[in-house]
């Protein structure tokens, strides 16, 4: 599907680009290319393919989950205790907001 220039510079605009006319000429052919992609992708039958939205009995359309939990070698109180600094039970960092 040929697309001309003055859709190129249509498009620029809409896009606010400025382009010159060696950058418009190229930008016409690399549409022009996407848009005959795009209909040869239209003509694809697709009536018997499944969606993956769609899931199905296949085991590995399932998202599979893990459990959330902290794993950590040391108790919490050892990992304090080798913070450089602490307050309250917690960490203590320098703040990053003004």
């Amino acid at each position: 599907m040929p697309i001309s220039i003055e859709e190129v510079e249509r498009i620029a605009k809409l896009a606010r680009l400025s382009f010159g006319s060696e950058e418009k000429i190229k930008l016409q052919k690399e549409l022009s290319a996407i848009l005959d992609y795009v209909d040869q992708l239209k003509k694809v039958e697709t009536k018997s393919a499944v969606a993956l939205s769609e899931g199905g009995e296949d085991p590995d359309s399932i998202n599979l989950m893990r459990d959330d939990f902290a794993s950590s070698v040391l108790p919490p109180e050892e990992l304090l205790k080798i913070a450089p600094d602490t307050e309250s039970g917690f960490y203590k960092v320098k703040s990053v907001l003004e």
